[in-house]
């Protein structure tokens, strides 16, 4: 609980501190970058930092839904902070995002290591929607992906949307294709099979999706403000697929809160 509390605190301290002083954090990024990350700072601001803090307290009181959830946060907490901290230049926030990055790490090991006990007795039961919701994400982007990347290794270019945030690679590539989309279709393959793996990771895996989403949605709205081209477009593909991730994550929710309680033939039912 206190790594995640501490891991929200200092993100929330830090979002704000870079939303009122972009120029002295972000001063030395390009357009793109900065756009991105400001529109991360708002989401991590309004939402992400006061839910981690929350559910950790949650969690502590004995809620294993806000353990399932909390892990998803605490991805998301994760992988956005591994950008800042390796794509940022060194500047004024350095050392909080490392702080963010290492105790939001090392929280998220302790959650899932308390969360899986928790579900191991409804192991045996599947979850159609949310485990092909995550399979079908984590194909999609894959492919989506190495649709940039393949067209440039093959003519020799630079990494196009790397070029944009002036960085040697996508760091969103790296991380997606290396550790988090795996991880994400892996859950959802444990959850079909009813595995007890799948069960601790899923509904924090469709968090951390559907909060990654989020940014992207806001990026138009803070280019727009900052007098930069807003990129309209990917708003309606990208606000179609954050639905459905949340839409699976309730479900999932609803249906992992159903089975603790009444056990796993309650569950096949569902």
């Amino acid at each position: 609980m206190w790594l995640s509390v501490s891991a929200g605190l200092l993100a929330f301290t830090g979002s704000l501190l870079s939303l009122f002083q972009p120029a002295e954090v972000y001063g030395r990024e390009t357009d793109e970058l900065i756009n991105a990350a400001l529109a991360q700072d708002v989401v991590n601001a309004l939402l992400v930092s006061p839910l981690l803090v929350i559910l950790a307290l949650l969690a502590r009181r004995g809620s294993i839904t806000s353990w399932l959830t909390l892990m998803g946060f605490l991805g998301f907490t994760v992988y956005n902070y591994s950008i800042y901290a390796f794509s940022i230049q060194f500047g004024p926030l350095f050392l909080v995002w490392v702080a963010v990055l290492g105790l939001s790490a090392f929280a998220l090991a302790g959650a899932l290591a308390s969360a899986v006990p928790e579900v191991t007795h409804i192991a045996g039961t599947s979850s159609l929607f949310p485990g092909w919701v995550l399979i079908a994400t984590s194909v999609l982007f894959t492919l989506l992906w190495l649709s940039e990347i393949i067209p440039d290794l093959i003519a020799g270019f630079p990494s196009t949307s790397a070029s944009s945030w002036n960085v040697p690679t996508n760091p969103v590539h790296v991380l997606d294709l290396a550790l988090f989309l795996p991880a994400v279709l892996m859950s959802g393959v444990l959850l079909l099979r009813g595995q007890t793996w799948g069960w601790a990771t899923a509904a924090g895996s469709l968090a951390f999706l559907g909060l990654t989403a989020l940014p992207i949605l806001v990026t138009p709205v803070v280019s727009l403000l900052r007098g930069s081209p807003p990129g309209w477009p990917v708003m309606l593909p990208m606000g179609l697929l954050c639905f459905i991730l949340w839409a699976a994550f309730f479900r999932q929710l609803r249906l992992a809160r159903r089975s603790l309680r009444s056990g796993p033939r309650e569950a096949r039912r569902h």
